[in-house]
């Protein structure tokens, strides 16, 4: 089994969430690459990942559930995905620093009104060319106390009956995600 991990804003594929799902996953293969921060870059790379990889399953989480919903035709999970990147970017513009190693060895990026603006762009179609198969092929986990972003309604409102609550927070930990987050991954698995 071939699973794409993309984490959110300001972590790198060396996140905690990879290594649960190596160790939940016994057997598959977790591809979790450094998403750059410049949505371009970022898109190239994961479409360019799922083009030679060919995963059986993607997990975005946060920002990367953003990306994973943009990778049309793959069976995907979107973990407390964030919708709308460009809005929570807009209040962090400047410097900031990586919560997680990176293997480039990059310690900060910079945010700025271009990377906003790139994702606003991307966010005008993101729903666009939906239909019956995509939706099915699409699945969604919401914290019940996210601290960061609530898009379930929205999430709902194009995946209907796709998003499941799970209580905890907006960075699953290794608890929830085996309790919550796994059963829902093994049975999308097992519906392929």
């Amino acid at each position: 089994m071939k699973i794409l991990f993309i984490h959110g804003l300001a972590s790198s594929g060396a996140y905690k969430m990879a290594s649960t799902l190596r160790i939940l996953l016994k057997g598959s293969e977790v591809t979790a690459p450094d998403v750059p921060i410049e949505p371009s870059d970022a898109l190239a790379l994961l479409e360019g990942i799922c083009s030679r990889e060919k995963p059986d399953l993607i997990v975005g989480l946060s920002l990367g559930g953003f990306w994973a919903q943009k990778l049309r035709g793959y069976r995907k999970m979107l973990v407390n995905p964030d919708l709308h990147p460009s809005r929570l970017l807009r209040t962090k513009v400047g410097v900031m620093e990586y919560l997680s190693p990176r293997q480039d060895g990059a310690v900060s990026f910079r945010i700025d009104e271009t990377i906003c603006q790139g994702y606003e762009t991307l966010e005008k179609d993101e729903f666009k060319g939906l239909d019956d198969e995509e939706i099915a092929l699409t699945s969604g986990m919401f914290a019940d106390r996210d601290e960061m972003v609530d898009c379930f309604d929205e999430f709902q409102e194009h995946y209907p009956g796709r998003g499941h609550r799970y209580p905890g927070t907006h960075l699953p930990n290794f608890p929830e995600t085996k309790k919550y987050i796994l059963p829902v991954i093994e049975n999308e698995i097992s519906r392929k």
